[in-house]
């Protein structure tokens, strides 16, 4: 198998690496990785009482973005997270925008992806205060993944939703459906909010060409937009560590690098198509 480590150290070695083209959090990323576990990292020694043989353990990152550090920290916060979930059914529910809003992503990611999150969150409290779908006030978790299986750029998020929520009375009332939101009324009422808030508060004096602005949201009004709905979870134990395989997911495993040859990386993906 072949480690991103591996590719990183020997592209740092052989000088392939352009510092000055990242900035201050990639490039502690990519030092950390290389130096994970090594005697850079620092260690401690485990010493056999009886015979005297000595093991050294190399220190970990612990940087995120690390391949070798993820499966220990993404076990803490499920631990931790688990007290926080109901013992109702869970929805989980992805909100992705058309590939067309990836140029504004570019441009002002910051504004984009604080969007994706304002915006889904509003959809799902709007829709589900309606009397006519649960009539009640609920609450979720949400992710945001800025990449694809083939590492394109592709902003989606992913949201944990129970079904059921707290009603004007202060009771707990459940959803009798398999999911309490229609999924095209969901998609609908994103689009709209979506496209009226960028139109509104994205700075346009950041694209060189306004009338770019304007074709790129006329050409989204004109789609139909994914909002996709997954059966009920099994557990609010199996909420949580799905939802870990998200929170603590890197880019690119190791397991998914098939080799490394004339500066080119063979990886494998799933093609959800």
């Amino acid at each position: 198998m072949v480690h991103i480590q591996d590719i990183f150290k020997y592209m740092d070695i052989e000088g392939k690496i352009d510092y000055s083209k990242l900035n201050h959090k990639q490039k502690k990323a990519l030092r950390n990785i290389i130096e994970c576990k090594t005697e850079v990292m620092g260690f401690n020694t485990d010493t056999c009482e009886c015979c005297g043989h000595t093991e050294i353990h190399y220190n970990s990152c612990k940087n995120p973005n690390c391949p070798e550090c993820g499966a220990v920290d993404k076990e803490i916060w499920i631990h931790k997270q688990e007290r926080f979930t109901l013992n109702v059914n869970y929805f989980h529910v992805v909100f992705t925008i058309p590939n067309e809003l990836n140029t504004l992503c570019l441009i002002d990611p910051k504004f984009m992806y604080k969007a994706l999150f304002t915006i889904s969150a509003e959809t799902i409290k709007e829709l589900s205060k309606d009397k006519k779908y649960l009539g009640a006030n609920i609450g979720f978790t949400s992710v945001l993944h800025t990449w694809g299986q083939n590492l394109s750029l592709h902003p989606h998020i992913h949201m944990i939703v129970p079904g059921g929520g707290i009603d004007s009375n202060g009771k707990w009332t459940s959803s009798k459906k398999k999911f309490f939101l229609p999924v095209k009324v969901v998609s609908k009422l994103f689009k709209g909010k979506f496209l009226s808030y960028t139109k509104k508060n994205f700075d346009q004096r950041k694209i060189k060409d306004e009338e770019q602005f304007q074709n790129i949201i006329n050409s989204c009004y004109s789609k139909d937009w994914v909002v996709y709905t997954k059966k009920p979870m099994k557990s609010a134990k199996h909420v949580v560590k799905y939802l870990g395989r998200y929170t603590h997911r890197i880019a690119i495993s190791n397991a998914r690098i098939k080799k490394y040859e004339d500066n080119k990386v063979t990886f494998s993906y799933k093609d959800y198509s």
